[in-house]
């Protein structure tokens, strides 16, 4: 496969100007330039930025998946993008050559469909909960995983174009497992790369004030969408046993539980789950789609 053409997909709510300036620095300084970079304000105005930007102003905040859609269609509209770079506002890229290796790795194999970066925080460290696989003690271990991270991966279009872009209606939590499990599931493989490093802040994702809805809600949302049938209740029973044992907040998880009802009650989007050999495949991973 000859050399895929890079885009690069930044969405912002605008409270972050500073550190969108640095990455945009960042990504001038990779040694392998990318044909396109899309910077969205999500419900923001934003500056004129310096080089060959394109900037989408949007009138409402979308999330973070439906801000990406824009970003992804504006960038499938110009023609000349091959694979996408999505990352964080307030994420930064350290090495020079993040690109220049996202672009070999696709180059390699027509079938990777995602690959995921390490995140690590200002003193170097990967939390847990960014490693994506169970036996998270080894940040830098490589290879083929069942999931993602949303702050810093890179997608191929043609994956995007067969299944679809990013489930916009979950607005926050659960998007990055659900494009996963799809992408799995048509064949696509995901490749966890802790050679491509972005620095993100530590930071919980508690902090957002609709934190334990939204999880609750999507997740609910999700296993209705994507899980066979006999599969839905060990998920959620699973996911609320690890919610009871771990939130320590009342308020949270009355906040939780409304989540969860709204996920019951509510539309998820068209129901297509994943076939059992999809399962099987994801178990042999090491992480079947029940935890």
């Amino acid at each position: 496969m000859s050399e895929p053409r890079l885009g690069v997909a930044i969405v912002t709510m605008g409270n972050r100007p500073k550190e969108v300036d640095a990455l945009l620095e960042a990504v001038a300084k990779q040694d392998v330039q990318p044909s396109r970079i899309v910077v969205v304000g999500n419900g923001s105005p934003l500056p004129d930025f310096p080089g060959d930007v394109t900037v989408i102003e949007l009138d409402d905040n979308l999330g973070c998946p439906g801000g990406r859609n824009v970003a992804i269609s504006r960038l499938r509209e110009f023609g000349d993008v091959d694979v996408v770079i999505e990352l964080d506002d307030d994420g930064l890229l350290v090495d020079a050559d993040v690109f220049r290796t996202v672009q070999q790795l696709f180059a390699s194999d027509p079938r990777l469909g995602i690959v995921g970066f390490r995140i690590a925080d200002e003193h170097g460290e990967t939390q847990r909960r960014h490693v994506p696989r169970l036996r998270a003690k080894d940040p830098m271990r490589r290879g083929p995983v069942t999931a993602f991270l949303g702050g810093g991966h890179a997608f191929s279009m043609p994956m995007l174009d067969e299944i679809g872009n990013w489930p916009a209606d979950f607005f926050f939590c659960h998007e990055e497992t659900d494009l996963a499990w799809r992408a799995l599931d048509a064949g696509w493989k995901i490749l966890y790369e802790p050679e491509l490093l972005l620095r993100h802040p530590k930071t919980s994702p508690a902090r957002h004030a609709v934190y334990h809805r939204m999880t609750a809600r999507n997740r609910v949302w999700l296993a209705r969408r994507r899980l066979p049938y006999p599969l839905i209740p060990l998920y959620l029973g699973t996911w609320t046993l690890l919610t009871l044992a771990r939130t320590r907040s009342l308020g949270g998880l009355r906040a939780w539980a409304g989540g969860f009802i709204e996920g019951v009650r509510t539309p998820c989007g068209g129901r297509r789950p994943m076939r059992w050999t999809t399962v099987w495949r994801m178990t042999r991973l090491g992480r079947p789609p029940v935890i």
